[in-house]
């Protein structure tokens, strides 16, 4: 009997402290996820954590005090491997949900630029085949505009590339905030950059590309220099805009299509918008063929 009562006494005990212990885990847990209904349920657990400790210890005074038999042993087992079970669960909820937090940088990385943050030229390469496939497929117009930035060379050269780096920064900001919620950005390679139209004629797409070049041709970039000085540099940009037609055989010829333009726009006196016109179709269709019957 006394060893019985010995051994109650130390599983409620243990079970009380492996409860507090659960309380831990489960607060990390809270700092990790973001408002909302998980966290709710989560300090929800908490106090169903705080209201079984209290629960232990009342039935440690009733358990104690009345006189007890081996049978009685089952309630404190019972609350102790349900301690064991809720640090357990806590413990392996924090650290799933720090892992799935970690792959997710971690994919967020490999699919962004490091220093602009829009996405990177292995994500865009990947969704222009994806777009292009689903406008070949199903008919759906699709634009694409490359982005150049009109002598980007003379900010580095004149404030250095820190310097350049904070225009390369602002630009992208600025370029997200002005293309619309569907559309997507990415940095095709030095100070060049995609925008990707989806749903969006050739029409709109050349609306597009002249609001984001007025859009930088009236607001110029406002740094900080060494001395800590408002800074302005004012930055244009040249657009080349290639719209899907089925003359093109593949996302390469589209993007091609863009880029030519692109310089199109450069050696035409920078600051402004070319449009592809690949889609016309040819001046002069081949005659058809003549059919000759054999007897």
């Amino acid at each position: 009997m006394v060893g019985n009562l010995l051994l109650a006494r130390i599983l409620l005990v243990c079970g009380a402290c492996v409860l507090a212990a659960a309380l831990i885990p489960i607060r990390r847990l809270l700092d990790l996820l973001p408002p909302g209904r998980m966290r709710s349920n989560w300090i929800l657990l908490m106090g169903l954590a705080l209201f079984f400790i209290l629960g232990y210890v009342a039935y440690g005074f009733v358990f104690l005090r009345a006189e007890q038999h081996s049978v009685d042993l089952i309630v404190p087992i019972i609350f102790f491997f349900g301690s064991i079970f809720v640090i357990l669960s806590a413990t392996l909820s924090q650290q799933t949900v720090v892992n799935v937090r970690r792959i997710t940088m971690l994919e967020q990385e490999n699919v962004t630029d490091s220093l602009t943050g829009v996405f990177n030229r292995r994500y865009l390469d990947r969704r222009l085949n994806e777009e292009f496939a689903r406008a070949e497929r199903y008919g759906q117009p699709l634009s694409a505009l490359l982005i150049d930035l009109d002598n980007f060379k003379m900010v580095n050269d004149e404030y250095g590339h820190p310097a350049g780096d904070d225009v390369m920064v602002t630009f992208a900001n600025r370029l997200l905030e002005t293309i619309r919620a569907g559309d997507i950005v990415a940095r095709y390679g030095g100070d060049e950059f995609m925008v990707i139209a989806t749903n969006t004629p050739g029409p709109e797409a050349g609306r597009l590309a002249e609001r984001i070049r007025h859009q930088f041709e009236t607001h110029p970039i406002q740094l900080g220099d060494t001395a800590g000085q408002p800074l302005s540099v004012r930055i244009t940009v040249s657009i080349g805009v290639s719209c899907f037609c089925e003359n093109f055989a593949d996302a390469q010829s589209f993007v091609a299509c863009a880029d030519a333009m692109m310089y199109k726009a450069k050696n035409q006196g920078r600051n402004q918008v070319a449009f592809c016109d690949d889609c016309t179709p040819p001046k002069d269709p081949p005659p058809p063929r003549e059919m000759r019957i054999t007897m």
